[in-house]
């Protein structure tokens, strides 16, 4: 039999619904974004590692909100900041 190791972090994920339909801090800052990320506990939107400002890394770290989904068309994968891993 085989063990699946499941992320305890998934516990924190909630039914949400995005803020904005942009990076909330971008938006409010006037600053570019590559790709969006909603933050599964709160439904914050942040923009990706990828962007220069990094705001859903930053979010997830400074609110502990540990799971994130992509909020990019036709994407549908979850990322775990602590883990560094897919949920």
């Amino acid at each position: 039999m085989t063990s699946v190791n499941i992320d305890p972090h998934v516990a924190a994920i909630r039914q949400v619904r995005p803020r904005t339909s942009g990076c909330e801090e971008c938006l409010r800052l006037g600053t570019p974004w590559l790709h969006l990320r909603l933050c599964l506990t709160c439904g914050q939107v942040g923009c990706c590692d990828s962007s220069p400002m990094r705001h859903a890394r930053a979010h997830a770290h400074a609110v502990g909100h540990p799971i994130v989904q992509s909020f990019e068309p036709g994407e549908a994968w979850r990322w775990c900041y602590v883990h560094e891993d897919y949920v």
